[in-house]
């Protein structure tokens, strides 16, 4: 028989096909998918401080830039201050990424009227100061703007009611000592909430960055480990994973606050080989929507001896910390060692997240959906949602950090049981000190730990 001749497939052999019967894709979440103003995820996103720009970025020219699926300019005003305001203007809806900087605000280009950077118009060149029309539309329009803070090198930006700001949160990793905190983006061309997604799903670094092409962080991440998750506070979420690498126990600890902010252990200080305690997340993160279909992740990548090492403060150190491989790559490059984009993003612009099948690995992901549908339900109801959770004066207290214990396996005992108790312990011990300190609460956990690792667990 001729090599060409094809193989025979039968209506009868053919039944087990399912393609034609599941041709029609799944829905898509729209209600926590979709970010635009007036929408349910929208709504509940702009109750939130997002970061929205590198500060290094913004030059003397205004910046065009979309955020919540709205078309912003970014400007500086009066030396070093800064303005966030709708793209058009009000008169002829001419674009303010032309407009002119100038002390009081930024004045349009095409026939010069100037705007504070709260969106009053300071003045309408073009017609007598003291005219009727000139006065009325000066004391009823004003431009669209928001409040804008700069801290540590990001812009943050809070797009909700004015009336209802909540106050801009400082977390705890950003106060330890001899910690550098670089800025960096990573743009998403996907739904933001596939993106966020990862931060809860231990399980993908076992295979997507360890055991698919090659081991892009450190071999220790190909072993699955015993996998725990955590509700706290209403709106924060952690997910632990403890391995075993040789006689060690490797607690690594993943984070999410609601709505976007994201923490994990570090990317390459830690392999599980070398006793580690209470070392900090390689990124300080937020997954900002930039409108349904894209996304940026802006953060800080931290280093230090409790973040990842130094060699890494590059742009290029910083897009491995991000996803495990560097941003601009060839396709086929892509193909043979995928990263967290090629994931996120090849589930299409807008996952169809009513066709996935979660599994008990998953749970995770299953707390915080759930957690934010009831959140927008409770916020249509005229209930805010809470913002991150703070102990007295302190800062917002974070888990995402990497432990490592000389914790050998015992004779005769499941390992995997004995892994599971150790990551409860050390999470458990973690926040009993919650409510110290920044300093009295990390060297309390780090004497702590110690203990466990030289005594056991108790």
């Amino acid at each position: 028989m001729s090599s060409n001749t094809p193989d025979i497939v039968t209506p009868a052999s053919a039944g087990n096909f399912r393609g034609y019967h599941q041709s029609q894709p799944a829905d898509i979440d729209e209600e926590i998918a979709r970010v635009g103003s007036g929408t349910s995820g929208g709504e509940y996103l702009r109750c939130f401080w997002h970061p929205v720009f590198i500060t290094s970025e913004l030059g003397d020219l205004p910046q065009a830039i979309k955020i919540l699926g709205e078309e912003l300019v970014l400007f500086r005003y009066s030396g070093d201050k800064l303005g966030l305001v709708h793209k058009y203007c009000p008169h002829r809806r001419a674009s303010l990424e032309y407009g002119r900087c100038e002390d009081r605000g930024i004045r349009c280009c095409y026939h010069g009227w100037l705007f504070a950077p709260d969106g009053e118009i300071l003045e309408t060149p073009g017609e007598a100061p003291d005219a009727e029309p000139a006065k009325v539309v000066r004391e009823r329009t004003r431009l669209g703007a928001y409040p804008v803070i700069e801290y540590k090198g990001l812009i943050f930006a809070y797009m909700g009611p004015p009336d209802q700001m909540p106050e801009f949160p400082v977390y705890d990793v950003l106060e330890i000592e001899d910690m550098t905190n670089r800025p960096y983006k990573a743009p998403y061309t996907c739904n933001w909430i596939q993106v966020l997604d990862a931060i809860m799903d231990p399980v993908h670094t076992t295979f997507l960055h360890s055991q698919n092409s090659h081991p892009q962080f450190s071999e220790g991440m190909s072993e699955i480990g015993e996998l725990k998750f955590y509700e706290r506070n209403e709106n924060h979420f952690l997910g632990s994973s403890t391995r075993r690498v040789d006689d060690n126990a490797w607690v690594r600890m993943n984070e999410l606050i609601l709505p976007n902010f994201t923490q994990a252990g570090s990317a390459f200080a830690a392999d599980g080989t070398q006793s580690r305690y209470f070392g900090r997340s390689c990124f300080t993160r937020w997954v900002v929507p930039v409108d349904d279909e894209n996304s940026i992740a802006y953060a800080w990548a931290n280093f230090g001896e409790r973040g990842d090492p130094h060699q890494y403060n590059t742009k290029e150190g910083c897009e491995l910390i991000e996803q495990g491989e560097v941003l601009d790559r060839s396709p086929e490059e892509k193909q043979r060692y995928p990263a967290d984009s090629e994931a996120v993003e090849g589930m299409g612009s807008i996952s169809t997240h009513k066709g996935e099948n979660l599994m008990p690995t998953d749970r995770g992901i299953s707390l915080y959906r759930r957690r934010i549908r009831q959140q927008i339900k409770d916020l249509k109801q005229g209930e805010r949602p809470p913002q991150p959770w703070r102990h007295g004066e302190n800062s917002v207290r974070t888990y995402g950090q990497d432990t490592v214990l000389n914790l050998s396996p015992k004779d005769g005992e499941n390992d995997r049981k004995y892994l599971a108790e150790i990551g409860a312990a050390v999470m458990d011990m973690q926040f009993q000190y919650e409510e110290q300190g920044n300093e009295a609460r990390d060297a309390a956990i780090i004497e702590k730990l110690k203990d466990i690792e030289t005594n056991g667990i108790s």
